[in-house]
């Protein structure tokens, strides 16, 4: 019976709801803001919070404790309590008027704290808590504004001590209530001071690892390593052997003008994706999208030997993601893809909107050859199929005239030769002709 109970009390989803709850109380108030002034508020908010709990605490104590002699303090603690409340709503006239206004009201509550009940209770130690919370909630652009609140704590604090001796204290409390009244005020300043840095530094560090996994995103990790080592280095390198991939959708701007903008937008979304996934799984580092074209290298930027069979088995597995998504959506997707290998050069370009981009003769070939290459094949540079010799299938292609390179051979890649070496050999096999291949291409 006691582990069904407990079992409904943590039942999923009501914890699932009550994190909803808090996760709105938090950032009440806040929706309005930039990201990096509502991080503040929402820590503002938790501060708030915090407050309105524990001194809600202290005002149900000083209940017990003797509401006819306690309930000036008594009447003080809930006051402070729906100050903190009104926070969050308080943002509506600023991003800084509800700090103001629950440091006002906590910096007047503190002093008339300590007149009540003197100086022995502690209470003036809480003071110490608003330089921590301070910089938090208001932002280092505002630092005048932060030493001049943090001046009138500390003037506070010291005017309490020495202007309100114990025997000028309105409301007399024996010696052992007085401890435990400055035990409370102690964990409170401490629990208040830490809870505060605490969260900062949390919201701080959810931030960094966000800005993180965007950034590697869009740069490969080696590259986003070495940034963060050297921010300002330039970052270029040369490789002796890699290999570029482009590939694009033949007829597609006639296709969109079909399919219209929103489904245009969600066929490449899901194309690009499928894509990214595949380039993952092979090893291979995207390199960017231009529309409908696809841009891949292998060996860069960390080099490695099998970088040009890693973008034709890639190759083959886009050809299939394009079939399957052709199925998907109802529409002729005529992929075509150009492969070739050879040194390139690599590197970080631009400074707002880094890009890690590819260049050289190897990615203009390789972009030639995705222009010559048919739907549904890929085509390959001699360099390139020099390096699947023995691994894939390759058809010639024929010498194409390639605009910057004169008159070039090529291949079209066939399956992996394991594949073809494993199906039966059949009549038609033998009689098969070879595909001829062509002399000559559009340019």
């Amino acid at each position: 019976m006691r582990t069904r109970g407990l079992a409904q009390l943590i039942d999923p989803a009501r914890v699932v709801r009550l994190k909803a709850l808090v996760a709105w109380l938090v950032e009440y108030g806040t929706q309005a803001y930039p990201v990096e002034v509502r991080t503040r508020l929402k820590i503002l908010n938790v501060v708030a919070y915090l407050i309105a709990i524990s001194t809600l605490v202290y005002a149900i104590q000083y209940s017990f404790k003797g509401f006819a002699k306690f309930a000036p303090v008594v009447y003080l603690n809930l006051a402070i309590v729906v100050v903190a409340v009104l926070v969050p709503f308080a943002h509506r006239f600023g991003d800084i008027a509800g700090a103001l206004m629950i440091a006002l009201a906590e910096f007047a509550a503190l002093f008339i704290f300590t007149l009540m009940l003197g100086r022995s209770s502690g209470i003036q130690v809480q003071y110490f808590a608003a330089p921590a919370a301070f910089f938090v909630i208001f932002g280092l652009q505002r630092v005048r504004l932060i030493l001049l609140l943090t001046a009138l704590g500390a003037a506070l604090h010291l005017l309490a001590w020495f202007s309100l001796p114990e025997d000028a204290a309105l409301i007399r409390v024996d010696e052992g209530e007085l401890n435990s009244l400055y035990v409370t005020a102690a964990l409170t300043t401490f629990i208040m001071i830490a809870a505060v840095v605490y969260y900062a530094f949390r919201l701080a560090e959810q931030a960094q690892a966000e800005t993180e996994a965007l950034l590697r995103n869009i740069l490969p990790e080696p590259i986003v390593d070495r940034l963060k080592a050297k921010p300002d280095a330039v970052l270029a390198d040369s490789f002796e052997e890699a290999s570029v991939l482009f590939a694009d959708l033949e007829g597609f701007v006639s296709m969109a003008k079909t399919l219209g903008p929103e489904r245009t937008v969600a066929l490449l979304n899901e194309m690009m994706q499928r894509f990214d996934r595949l380039a993952v799984t092979h090893g291979v580092e995207k390199i960017k999208t231009v529309g409908d074209a696809y841009m891949a290298a292998a060996g860069v930027p960390e080099p490695v030997a099998d970088h040009a069979p890693r973008l034709a088995r890639l190759s083959l597995a886009m050809l299939q993601a394009a079939a399957a998504l052709s199925r998907d959506f109802g529409v002729p997707l005529r992929l075509r893809i150009g492969i070739a290998s050879g040194p390139v050069m690599a590197g970080v370009i631009g400074a707002k909107r880094l890009t890690y981009d590819v260049w050289g003769d190897t990615v203009n070939l390789a972009s030639r050859l995705e222009g010559q290459s048919e739907a549904g094949r890929v085509l390959v540079a001699r360099a390139t199929r020099e390096r699947l010799a023995g691994l894939f299938a390759l058809e010639p292609a024929g010498n194409l005239d390639l605009k910057g390179f004169g008159v070039e051979e090529a291949w079209f890649l066939g399956r992996p030769a394991a594949e073809v070496a494993r199906e039966p050999v059949t009549r038609e096999h033998i009689t098969a002709a070879p595909r001829a291949g062509a002399s000559a291409r559009r340019r």
